[in-house]
């Protein structure tokens, strides 16, 4: 136990913000580029690098703005009182410590499975509620430990329902259709061996969470600054409206309706829950659950601080990928890893680059369409089954998330901790994730 609040003060010593982890990865990926990438004879390679870095900056922009759709309307969603009131009597069960843990734990995940988004915003929410009713009915809790709990959806995502390489492949028009075809879910999310390591990682991090609940700690919760309470004004004519119940909650009604009917209408059935669709429900929602346009616009208001860690630190990650993508850094480090790979080594080799790579990259859509040509084309020559290699990346890309604070901002907005408190937990359920990821790509 000595080694473990060791290890724990360590970690919250020597980790930096989030910012400033992202400033020394620019930097760090800059000096890459600069050392093992081919240089153009026709450019300083410096400026090839800047010219790429700034590329880069801008292409995630619609992504950014997504991404802070879904923070400010998922805490929009859990202030309103008919949800707060839900996920409470749900938090209830909740009387130990242990039994946050191994609750939120696997409710996180099971959302992380059906959907990123929602499970990365779910796990946020119920990490909060669970805090807030652990101090209402003066339950010790270790708060960072039951954030870390919300956060494991993001370690099982991308062999879930919206993993971004098996959907990618599994679609008849793909980038890499002619070199490998059209590979169905059947072969990757749905098959035997993921479907092992869904009911592993169903089974083993709560239990994990519950071991990590027991040592021991200093009791925290969330901050009583979650809503701000507001003076009832007093609204004359027009200004009624703002208060009307009809209207707000007719218009929030709207926004369900034609989501569920594009949802029915769909081709492409669990295909159709995007970040965009996800965005439009959340609208709803959190429209609905306030019953009033003020009620929402205020809640909107005390949510929307906690995403100014996305606005600043997403261009600068899409930075790196653009220095990753334009100077041929990714390819770089795609073929080391292959270079040294054998028949027997290549899944571990592919999942090894991924996990690597995604540090730097944090996208998996944006990391297949770059690694992905790189690791089919070894895959092939190797005779390794394309559906491994695939959920080799897979695998790789999602475990690093626990390690990267980077998908870890909308959790720490709104749970209102830093990234210090939280990842000495999820580096440890990392290290539980890559023994389960790696021993299903040997077993099967």
């Amino acid at each position: 136990m000595n080694i473990v609040n060791g290890y724990m003060k360590w970690v919250k010593r020597v980790l930096p913000s989030p910012l400033s982890i992202a400033v020394l990865l620019t930097l760090f990926t800059g000096l890459l580029a600069f050392l093992f990438t081919d240089p153009d004879p026709n450019q300083n390679a410096i400026w090839r690098i800047a010219e790429s870095w700034n590329l880069g900056i801008w292409e995630l922009l619609t992504f950014t703005m997504q991404m802070m759709l879904m923070l400010v309307l998922g805490h929009a969603i859990a202030l309103s009182r008919p949800i707060g009131k839900l996920i409470k009597n749900l938090a209830s069960v909740c009387r130990t410590n242990g039994h946050a843990a191994v609750f939120v734990t696997f409710f996180a995940v099971v959302a992380g499975y059906f959907n990123w988004g929602l499970g990365l915003i779910f796990g946020a929410i119920l990490a909060r509620k669970v805090g807030e009713y652990a101090r209402e009915k003066g339950i010790e809790l270790n708060y960072p430990l039951i954030a870390a709990c919300g956060y494991t959806s993001l370690m099982v995502w991308h062999g879930g329902f919206s993993g971004s390489a098996p959907l990618t492949v599994s679609s008849a028009n793909h980038s890499l259709t002619t070199q490998i075809g059209q590979i169905p879910i059947s072969d990757t999310i749905l098959s035997t061996s993921n479907i092992v390591a869904m009911a592993a990682t169903l089974v083993l991090l709560p239990a994990f969470a519950f071991l990590l609940s027991r040592r021991s700690f200093k009791k925290s919760y969330p901050s009583k600054t979650f809503q701000r309470k507001r003076d009832e004004e007093v609204l004359t004519g027009a200004e009624k409206l703002d208060n009307s119940r009809i209207l707000g909650s007719s218009f929030g009604i709207v926004f369900l309706v034609i989501w569920f009917v594009q949802l029915v209408r769909a081709d492409s059935g669990l295909g159709f829950i995007n970040l965009n669709s996800i965005n439009f429900l959340l609208f709803g929602l959190a429209i609905t659950a306030h019953g009033s346009l003020k009620r929402f616009a205020q809640a909107a208001e005390d949510a929307i601080t906690g995403s100014t860690g996305i606005l600043i630190q997403f261009p600068l990650y899409a930075g790196i990928m653009g220095i990753m993508k334009y100077t041929g850094l990714l390819e770089v480090f795609a073929n080391f890893f292959i270079d040294i790979s054998t028949e027997n080594s290549f899944p571990f080799f592919a999942y090894l680059s991924s996990a690597v790579v995604n540090v730097l990259v944090p996208s998996g859509g944006g990391q297949w369409q770059v690694q992905g040509p790189i690791l089919v084309e070894a895959a092939q020559s190797m005779h390794i089954p394309m559906a491994k290699t695939v959920m080799a990346l897979a695998y790789g890309d999602q475990l690093t998330n626990m390690l990267q604070p980077f998908w870890a901002l909308p959790l720490l907005g709104i749970t209102g901790l830093k990234a210090r408190d939280i990842l000495p937990y999820s580096i440890l359920f990392m290290l539980l994730g890559g023994c389960i990821y790696l021993s299903i790509l040997y077993a099967f």
